[in-house]
């Protein structure tokens, strides 16, 4: 049984910030390079398969493993789409993290046996960075990046490849850690009672349990905060400049109505 451990990670310096963006804006891209390649060839009607050895290109700031990992997730997306294409799909080839101009999608994917991952009282986790980011940053040649894990991951297993995203509209590192657990620890149950839900669109949710405790969700309050902030979205998008579709503010809006 597959569960992901979710939590957020802190640099606990401004080089380590800074160190930890570069890692990230790295690995972005070469997902763009690769990617740029294979949709050319896609669109030209050629092999996707048959590109240049960028991991060679990479290899010194990202390491050797962590550059493979992420030309396996962008083959992974593209054998995805071609499945989907097969099966009558209307999808799009894979996209890009962004763009150098308007900055890249920061993102990257740590492989299960490069990563240390430490909880408790302080807890950590320690990821590779290779010898040019190294002697940038001054790291000596067994050093690793430690970053601060915020939150107790809930899941304890055999951990997979650790996927690490930077959130630019909270400001926030996460890491999203996959594991394998055995089948017979799923959640237990918190109570021998049951509840029956009645969803609905002015009344949420109407619940009615086995103690006899009745509930009653309403949501005309959220319907009218959602119209308010669908308003305000398009207020402020009429206000952007020529070719701009979006601001932070407007991404901190969909994402409270969402």
């Amino acid at each position: 049984m597959r569960r992901t451990n979710t939590f957020a990670v802190r640099p606990l310096s401004d080089d380590d910030d800074r160190l930890l963006r570069d890692l990230l804006d790295a690995s972005a891209s070469l997902w763009n390079e690769l990617n740029y390649e294979r949709r050319q060839q896609f669109f030209d009607g050629e092999s996707v398969w048959d590109t240049d050895d960028y991991r060679k290109q990479y290899v010194d700031v990202l390491g050797s493993a962590t550059a493979q990992q992420v030309i396996r997730k962008n083959k992974s997306a593209w054998q995805s789409f071609f499945a989907a294409h097969e099966n009558g799909e209307d999808t799009a080839p894979p996209g890009y993290w962004g763009n150098e101009d308007d900055g890249r999608e920061l993102r990257t994917f740590i492989r299960n046996d490069q990563y240390t991952l430490e909880t408790g009282k302080r807890s950590r986790v320690e990821i590779p960075v290779d010898h040019a980011l190294k002697d940038e940053y001054g790291l000596g040649y067994h050093d690793r990046l430690r970053l601060e894990v915020c939150g107790a991951p809930k899941w304890d297993g055999e951990q997979g490849q650790l996927e690490i995203q930077y959130d630019e509209t909270d400001d926030t590192f996460r890491a999203f850690q996959p594991v394998t657990i055995p089948d017979s620890r799923q959640d237990s149950p918190l109570a021998s009672h049951e509840a029956a839900l009645d969803v609905g669109a002015n009344n949420l949710v109407a619940c009615t349990t086995t103690t006899g405790q009745q509930y009653l969700y309403e949501g005309r309050d959220l319907f009218d905060c959602f119209r308010e902030t669908t308003e305000e979205i398009a207020r402020l998008q009429s206000k952007l400049r020529e070719g701009r579709y979006s601001s932070q503010r407007i991404r901190r809006l969909y994402r409270k109505r969402t």
